[in-house]
């Protein structure tokens, strides 16, 4: 039953005619009403099939190549030759096909991981549930930055307002309130609802769900579904955006060593024609954008599984690149499990005593402290729950800490709320009237300095010292303050000047162990950790020394941040690690000067306001647990347990992915270009060739993407994070992996022209000289595949050696392979090969061994001469 014109109903109707309740339904109703209605969920968009995905595969310029090759060796009945390349065609397809779905199941997986969660009522208390478990007769609680997660019509109210662009293409946020609309009323004007998917950008509400899933009007409208995200970066796009022009480069000189071989060294067509086919194909890097594709659906599920979900795939590039973490403090480097600890009063000072959120623990001196307690219990939309004897919960961990306080100090608490002021960042104050036996009274709570002000006939002065004694103990300081009232609404206007003080209490929120050796790992790493939070200079500093900040004596404020233009902050921010009493305008301040400096910056960010910030930085970072859905909706990756240890293993992974990309495509570019160099210069020379071109075709079908894929499963390198940042800008085809590509095709050359040569020497048939040079060049692709993994270290160990499973998975396989095509018969026949002495596949081993040896020494040349020339710079 959804409700139709609820727009143009009173909130009181709404409420009949779905049979729901202010204080919400039952579970056994939700649950009726779900198995009725469905779940909460819009149709999902079309994606395509397998046999879709499949075809898709055979688009590719290479085996378009290969397509008109198999036509023409057909044409000319050379079947043998046909019927390969046709197996390399459809083994292409096939591990296309394989690589695809596993990325489209990785994002999949994380798009499931990303679900909206709703705050509601049911059986009279407030719970989070999955947004799709929604159903007709909820009542769900919003505040700023949360995304409505359904159709709602509103029954409370308090300077709400909601950016409906996604519906109506208003740009302006739109204001709300709970008053009946005409029934012919634009969807713009319907002041009295909230649609799904639009996000509330200021006040606070509660809505009863009128419509969910293909119901809501964004239901009905359709075609506003997020399509899939492609599983692409700027890096894989440059690389395939190479890989193609590289393609029709190779392709063009194919076509000229075809036109020399006929028109210059006379060669038989067919035979050429086969030869250049081979070139092509061993030249182009055609399964390079395939297995980068799946390096990083390997990199998404990799950092899912630390808890950081990648939202936006060029965010894998960027992690691994920053040099700066600015960070929130509460929850992210601190247990987010706060606790009262100390309060003060006009009647003294006193110790709370307690752990966690147990509303119970000893107050000492012994002292009465009821009407703080109710203060703090009644300005309060938190929800404590006790589940098996462990208490949580719900709502503000802050506001969580001041209801076991108030139970650990009163058990009257009862009292029904009238009116509410909630907190926002402008006003730094949240205000409630309720009314109970002791009568209607108006209780606030807030930052010290904004509720001291409000307050009459105590000391200032006085007061904003004990405050500030508090806070460089390290705690968060809040003040309580009381009025009594008559009417049934706040009036914001009197609440100034007009306050009866009660005290302050101090909340601890102690560092997370994690977080400290995180941070200290990240220092190791190059990488500058800046704290950035609300709270007191004093509480700030003293956390910050705590989790091991490089420099945390130092701490500017908002209001210090004021008084610097943007030179002066992009000087003053290289030097201070502690950022206090910050808004989220701040924030994109901060990141823009730290940008200046040539920095790549994460930020970290759980509110509404703190979106610009997140999408100027280079990573952008939501709280998936506390976070607004609009900051996570701008984030590039959300930390699904809000830790920053999660920040600093996100970035280990994002260095992980970058060099096993790296690793992948400098493995791929040499061989390719050493199979190609191999048969060019034997064409060129008028040379006999050192293989044929099914061979040729052969290797290619064996090694090009089965070698490369397994470098995607590599693990993190020893010394991942002692390594300094990577330029901002540095380009992945750099100079040096250049000089790799032309000393391993020069080698290439040289050792498999070599064994041919030798094969020949001591009088071998030539099937048997093309058999030693194609095992030649499977021997040197698997040494070069040992030598690449370890970029960054030594290839000569025994933890290099022994490798990964995936590795030598591959290894053994394609040797088995190389086993069988050189001495089982029938495939002898297929791609003309001859049993190998067992004396020369030993030496075809050596040669592989030699070319491991020389390709590592010159790694370690210049791994040195890059170690010296740092130290020359420091």
């Amino acid at each position: 039953m959804f409700l139709t014109d609820p727009h143009s109903r009173p909130a009181e109707a709404c409420l009949e005619t779905l049979d729901a309740r202010p204080e919400g339904l039952t579970e056994a109703e939700a649950a009726a009403r779900l198995a009725r209605h469905g779940p909460n969920r819009l149709p999902e968009a079309r994606t395509r099939g397998p046999i879709r995905r499949f075809l898709a595969q055979f688009n590719n310029v290479l085996i378009y190549v290969l397509l008109v090759a198999s036509v023409v060796t057909a044409a000319l009945q050379h079947w043998v030759d046909t019927g390969v390349i046709l197996a390399v065609v459809l083994a292409n397809a096939i591990i296309g096909f394989i690589q695809e779905g596993r990325a489209e199941s990785a994002m999949a997986a994380i798009r499931g991981m990303l679900a909206p969660h709703a705050a509601v009522l049911r059986n009279g208390r407030r719970v989070s549930i999955d947004g799709a478990h929604l159903v007709p007769g909820d009542i769900v609680l919003l505040e700023a930055g949360d995304k409505v997660p359904a159709d709602l019509r509103l029954i409370e109210a308090r300077g709400l307002a909601a950016q409906e662009a996604i519906l109506t293409g208003e740009s302006v946020p739109v204001e709300k309130a709970t008053s009946p609309v005409a029934a012919d009323a634009p969807l713009g004007d319907r002041r009295s609802m909230l649609w799904s998917g639009t996000l509330v950008t200021q006040g606070a509400a509660r809505g009863l769900v009128t419509a969910t899933g293909p119901a809501t009007e964004i239901g009905r409208i359709g075609g506003l579904l997020a399509g899939v995200e492609q599983l692409t970066t700027p890096l894989v796009a440059q690389m395939d955006h190479f890989a193609r022009w590289l393609s029709f480069l190779i392709l063009l000189v194919a076509a000229l060593l075809l036109l020399w071989g006929s028109f210059v060294g006379h060669m038989p067509f067919a035979d050429l024609f086969m030869t250049v086919v081979a070139i092509a194909v061993s030249a182009i890097p055609e399964g390079l954008p395939a297995v980068m594709t799946i390096t990083l659906a390997i990199g998404v599920q990799a950092m899912a599984r630390r808890n950081a979900i990648v939202r936006r795939l060029p965010a894998i590039e960027s992690i691994g690149s920053v040099s700066v973490i600015c960070t929130d403090k509460t929850g992210t480097l601190t247990r987010n499990e706060m606790v009262v600890v100390a309060a003060e009063t006009p009647d003294g000072a006193f110790r709370i005593a307690g752990e966690g959120y147990a509303p119970t623990g000893e107050i000492t001196p012994p002292g009465d402290l009821t009407r703080l307690a109710r203060a703090a219990a009644r300005c309060n939309d938190a929800a404590l729950h006790d589940r098996g004897g462990v208490w949580s919960a719900e709502g503000d961990p802050m506001e969580g800490a001041l209801l076991a306080f108030a139970g650990k100090a009163t058990s009257s608490l009862a009292a029904t709320r009238l009116d509410a002021i909630p907190f926002d960042s402008r006003h730094r104050f949240m205000a409630v009237l309720t009314e109970s036996p002791e009568g209607r009274m108006i209780h606030v709570k807030g930052a010290p300095e904004r509720v001291l002000s409000m307050c009459e006939g105590i000391d200032q002065a006085h007061w904003h010292d004990r405050a500030e004694a508090m806070a460089r103990r390290g705690l968060r300081v809040l003040a309580l303050a009381e009025k009594p009232e008559k009417s049934a609404r706040i009036d914001a206007a009197v609440l100034d000047g007009g306050l009866s003080f009660l005290g302050l209490v101090g909340l601890i929120d102690p560092p997370r162990p994690e977080a400290v050796a995180a941070v200290a790992e990240c220092r190791a790493a190059g990488i500058r950790v800046k704290m950035i939070t609300g709270d007191h200079a004093g509480t700030a500093a003293a956390i910050a020394a705590q989790i091991g900040l490089e420099n945390p004596q130092r701490v500017l404020t908002g209001a210090d941040l004021d008084r610097l233009d943007e030179a002066q902050l992009a000087l003053e921010v290289q030097g201070v690690d502690v950022f206090a009493r910050t808004s989220p305008e701040d924030k994109l301040r901060l990141v823009t000067a730290l940008q200046a400096n040539g920095l790549s910056v994460a930020m970290t960010g759980d509110g509404v306001n703190d979106a610009p910030a997140l999408k100027r930085a280079d990573a952008g970072i939501a709280m998936g647990l506390k976070g607004s859905e609009a900051a996570k909706e701008a984030a590039d990756l959300v930390l699904a347990d809000d830790n920053f240890a999660t920040i600093a293993a996100a970035v280990r992974e994002g260095r992980t992915v970058y060099d096993n990309l790296k690793k992948v495509i400098s493995w791929t570019l040499p061989t390719n270009a050493g199979e190609a160099l191999v048969v060019i210069t034997a064409l060129v020379a008028g040379m006999a060739l050192p293989m044929s071109a099914v061979q040729i075709l052969w290797i290619n079908l064996i090694t090009g993407i089965t070698l490369g894929l397994a470098l995607a499963f590599e693990p993190t390198e020893r010394g991942t994070m002692a390594r300094p940042p990577r330029p901002r800008e540095a380009p992945i085809l750099s100079g040096a992996l250049v000089w790799h590509v032309v000393l391993v095709a020069l080698l290439f050359l040289a050792a498999v022209f070599g064994m041919f040569t030798y094969a020949l020497d001591r009088g071998y048939p030539l099937p048997l000289a093309q058999t030693i040079a194609l095992n030649t060049l499977v021997v040197l692709e698997i040494c070069h595949l040992f030598f690449i993994r370890n970029i960054h270290g030594t290839s000569l160990t025994w933890a290099a050696v022994r490798g990964t499973k995936v590795v030598w998975i591959v290894v053994i396989a394609i040797t088995l392979a190389q086993f069988a095509v050189t001495y089982v018969p029938f495939l002898q026949r297929i791609l003309g090969t001859e049993a190998v002495p067992v004396a020369d596949g030993l030496l075809v081993v050596a040669v592989g061994a030699i070319f491991l040896a020389i390709v590592e020494i010159e790694k370690q040349i210049r791994l040195g001469l890059r170690r010296a020339k740092g130290g020359t710079k420091g």
